[in-house]
């Protein structure tokens, strides 16, 4: 990453390690940011084998990029329904790491002192062919997925 963000939230962490972390917390949650869109068509990280629920939370809307209106709300929703505290470790995951972030930042500016992003996201970053699945992504890592 080329700018500074270690002020705005507890940091990137690869795909292992939110896992290892979702394992090891009973607090700790998964939220994924991407669009409904990419959740039906590309799959979703399944985490109940660790008694854990992936939260999806859009961030921006598939069709025309927006930002979703009242993410931190929508956020703060879901984590209340689900019993989840201000202080609890998050997870947040996109495609490839970037509105993870962004979304990482504006949980932390809203309280969460412990939000972290998944820095290779679901799929990855564009390789050489301009093709996903790169390592350190969730689904290159072999971490539980499912696929509608």
């Amino acid at each position: 990453m080329s700018e500074n963000f270690a002020a705005l939230y507890a940091g990137d962490v690869s795909s292992r390690d939110a896992w290892d972390g979702l394992s090891a917390s009973t607090e700790a949650a998964l939220i994924d940011v991407r669009s409904k869109a990419e959740w039906v068509y590309v799959g979703v990280p399944v985490v109940s084998s660790i008694g854990k629920k992936t939260l999806l939370i859009e961030w921006d809307d598939f069709t025309t990029g927006a930002l979703v209106p009242d993410f931190i709300g929508r956020m703060k929703a879901a984590l209340a329904e689900h019993g989840i505290k201000d202080d609890a470790p998050l997870y947040f995951l996109c495609r490839s790491g970037n509105r993870s972030r962004n979304a990482a930042i504006a949980a932390t500016a809203a309280g969460h002192g412990n939000c972290f992003n998944i820095e290779f996201g679901f799929e990855g970053r564009l390789d050489a062919e301009r093709h996903r699945n790169t390592p350190g992504s969730w689904k290159a890592e072999g971490l539980p997925w499912v696929q509608s």
